[in-house]
């Protein structure tokens, strides 16, 4: 026999009325119970971000690291589905940004975007009030290809000419970098070094302003760029002679390398990295790589980086902390034989 269904049935037999709400399921009940279990910041990385992250680059804008952040970041934020604000924090060699993300709390919504200063910063600087070493590397994101390139008019046209001139007129022959201390400096005295050579270091406020001496045949070479020697090779006042990488950069596949110019494994590039303060949980590190990933997939990132000569890496957060902790080791080195100084 049938049976009347509803409220309005139960009504009608003087049914006593059950509250219609669902009683929980065993598996609500679970979830509810490890929920209640988890300790806040647990709770706090299983929604992260759930506000806009802060991208801290301790350098001016319009650079090249700056540059890459802003073509990168804003896929970056579509992936992870909150904006992501790019600040400028310059200073003391990149130490005053570092500084800032340093003293900021391990919650994924501060950020370092750092470059190659920040392996030697340490060697260099004392008295700061953060440790470099603290903090978590994520990925190193891209690298920006260091280049030896000489003036129009220099009587040479290839690596082992170059190397026969500066022997005939040791001490002679100046060379350019973007200033003390930074990746060119490092990459000039290394290869200085293999070539046994020796030439005059010309430090500039950066590479624009050592290309444009360059170019006015005020120094002899630059150990730079691609990005910052290009325009003037492009325009026929210099001539680049290797790139300082294991292969040739795709955007230059005329120019020869240091290491096939007879110096095996040289490499000298100046980079771009995402890091974050000393704390930072692994979740929220594995999200940011898998977002920055995706972002140096996406072919409108790949344009806007090959228009200021970036090479996309997106290395994973462990192969990044060793290459940092090697590359520290090497720097400290480095900068007690040589001597290099800030100014």
């Amino acid at each position: 026999m049938a049976t009347e269904d509803g409220a309005d049935g139960a009504a009608r037999r003087g049914t006593p009325q059950v509250n219609a709400t669902p009683l929980p399921t065993r598996r609500g009940l679970l979830a509810g119970a490890t929920a209640a279990l988890l300790p806040l910041p647990a709770l706090a990385q299983s929604d992260w971000p759930s506000r806009p992250i802060r991208l801290v680059v301790p350098f001016a804008a319009g650079g090249a690291a700056d540059s890459a952040a802003r073509a990168i970041s804003p896929v970056m934020a579509q992936r992870l589905g909150q904006s992501i604000v790019v600040e400028n924090r310059t200073g003391a060699g990149g130490s005053v940004g570092g500084g800032a993300v340093a003293a900021s709390p391990p919650d994924g919504y501060t950020l370092l975007w750092d470059a190659s200063s920040h392996l030697v910063n340490p060697a260099l600087m004392r008295g700061l009030p953060f440790d470099y070493a603290a903090f978590v590397p994520v990925s190193q994101v891209v690298t920006f290809p260091g280049v030896l390139a000489v003036k129009a008019d220099f009587p040479g046209r290839s690596v082992a000419e170059f190397i026969r001139q500066a022997k005939e007129r040791p001490g002679a022959i100046s060379v350019g970098t973007q200033g003390n201390a930074t990746a060119g400096h490092v990459g000039l005295l290394q290869f200085s070094r293999r070539a046994g050579i020796e030439v005059i270091h010309a430090p500039y406020r950066g590479g624009a302003d050592a290309a444009r001496d360059l170019a006015a045949g005020v120094v002899d070479a630059v150990f730079i760029t691609t990005v910052s020697a290009g325009p003037i090779v492009d325009s026929g006042r210099a001539r680049f002679l290797a790139v300082a990488t294991l292969q040739r950069v795709p955007s230059r596949p005329d120019v020869p390398t240091l290491a096939e110019s007879g110096f095996p494994g040289f490499e000298s590039n100046e980079w771009a990295a995402l890091f974050g303060p000393a704390g930072l949980p692994q979740p929220i590190v594995a999200k940011l790589h898998e977002a920055l990933r995706e972002a140096l997939g996406d072919a409108g990132v790949q344009q806007r980086l090959g228009q200021i000569g970036a090479v996309p890496v997106g290395s994973a957060p462990a192969d990044f902390a060793r290459f940092v902790r090697e590359g520290r080791e090497q720097m400290a080195v480095l900068v007690r034989e040589a001597g290099i100084r800030l100014d």
